[in-house]
């Protein structure tokens, strides 16, 4: 098992910096490299084998457990992308980004005098505006899904124009969805042209790259697509829209972390990463978070590298602090999202 001690020495409840992004430089902008795509393939079983005795081997509880989802609620995307959003929805969402933790439970771990917020609000462009203005002096940035999400099947000229658009609104991350059948056919050069346009469109808007993983097939298609967009410039890489069949998998999670830890070795060049889809419970947060810390080490706990793309979620971690603190389960409606 894990040693509880460590774990809360490096991410304890005095040490959590919470809400707080760290301002490294972004990752750059490599010319394309078709060779590092063409030796990269990843081994299914070696991949499945390392992820199959995790839950088994790593345990966090107590004191410690209770830090580490006080770190991973101020590294949620809050998010809403529904058919059926509102803009009074969206207010709603951005209330509780903004106040993520009930003030009496907050108060009861300690920080009654700190600002704990969610990584940040995500949003369709149609609500950008409204969520920029909700969120408004609490440091907590809108993210605008674009480029014709979730199938990313626009033209690539309303793609660049919804990028604009939405960052023009005050969008200051945009999540952006690849064209899968770049991968699909190997047309690498095709999905980084694709992906270095749209980090540029972005400016200073930091853009993470869906790969949208339970449609590229394979593992090592994984693999390639992560190397291609983080040359083409990625500040984060992405698993899903969260509206695939397959969305953010253990086994996905160590090859896209694998891949980021092997561009920083290669580069010096930091990239985050964000699991979305299917995260609904502070035992998968946990899973992700013991990943991350495993394979990528401490930095890439913080919501500057990494985002948890989720709704539920967040009720979810609420209650299992409620607990820590009080001894009692709540039910889930009384930590309703928003």
């Amino acid at each position: 098992m894990v040693n509880e001690d460590s774990l809360l020495n490096d991410v304890s409840a005095e040490k959590i910096s919470l809400g707080k992004h760290n301002h490294r430089p972004r990752n750059g902008i490599e010319p394309f490299d078709p060779g590092l795509v063409r030796s990269t393939n990843i081994n299914r079983s070696a991949v499945e084998r390392r992820v199959a005795g995790l839950a088994g081997r790593r345990s966090v509880k107590g004191e410690a457990q209770a830090a580490w989802l006080l770190k991973a609620l101020t590294c949620i995307d809050l998010t809403t992308l529904n058919g059926d959003d509102t803009a009074e929805r969206v207010k709603r969402l951005c209330d509780k980004a903004a106040a993520p933790l009930r003030a009496d439970i907050r108060e009861m771990l300690g920080f009654a005098g700190e600002r704990v917020t969610t990584g940040a609000v995500c949003v369709y462009h149609r609500f950008v505006a409204i969520a920029v203005d909700a969120l408004k002096g609490t440091g907590v940035p809108v993210a605008a899904v674009s480029t014709g999400f979730p199938a990313g099947l626009v033209s690539y000229d309303i793609k660049l124009k919804e990028i604009e658009s939405s960052v023009k609104d005050g969008a200051g991350e945009i999540d952006i969805v690849i064209t899968r059948e770049h991968v699909l056919t190997g047309n690498w050069q095709a999905l980084y042209d694709e992906m270095r346009g749209f980090r540029e469109a972005c400016g200073d808007a930091h853009v993470k790259a869906i790969l949208a993983t339970g449609d590229l097939k394979t593992l090592t298609n994984v693999a390639r697509a992560s190397h291609v967009c983080m040359m083409a410039g990625a500040d984060f890489i992405k698993t899903s829209t969260g509206k695939e069949a397959v969305n953010a998998t253990p086994a996905v999670t160590l090859v896209m972390a694998r891949a980021i830890r092997q561009h920083f070795e290669r580069t010096g060049q930091y990239v985050g990463y964000k699991p979305a889809g299917g995260i609904s419970t502070a035992k998968d947060a946990l899973a992700q978070q013991v990943l991350m810390k495993e394979e990528l080490g401490r930095e890439w706990l913080e919501p500057d590298l990494f985002r948890i793309g989720a709704s539920s979620l967040l009720a979810d971690i609420e209650r299992q602090l409620e607990h820590y603190v009080t001894g009692r389960y709540a039910t889930f409606h009384h930590h309703a999202i928003g």
